[in-house]
């Protein structure tokens, strides 16, 4: 269960650091970025994917 939570919480870092670069790099220079957008969008694809890693816990360890 820890090797779970260890690889769920390294999942969910590089989703946010996919997304929040993702988002900065809509924006045509720095000052043009929207920082609660980007920071809402990297927490929601953290979630999702902490919500997905959930999702695929076998019910049993054989």
């Amino acid at each position: 269960m820890k090797n779970w939570f260890k690889a769920a919480g390294i999942n969910a870092i590089k989703a946010v650091a996919q997304t929040a670069i993702a988002m900065i790099g809509t924006s045509k220079v720095i000052g043009d970025v929207d920082w609660v957008m980007v920071v809402s969008a990297a927490s929601l694809a953290g979630m999702l994917s902490l919500l997905m890693s959930v999702a695929s816990i076998p019910e049993a360890e054989a």
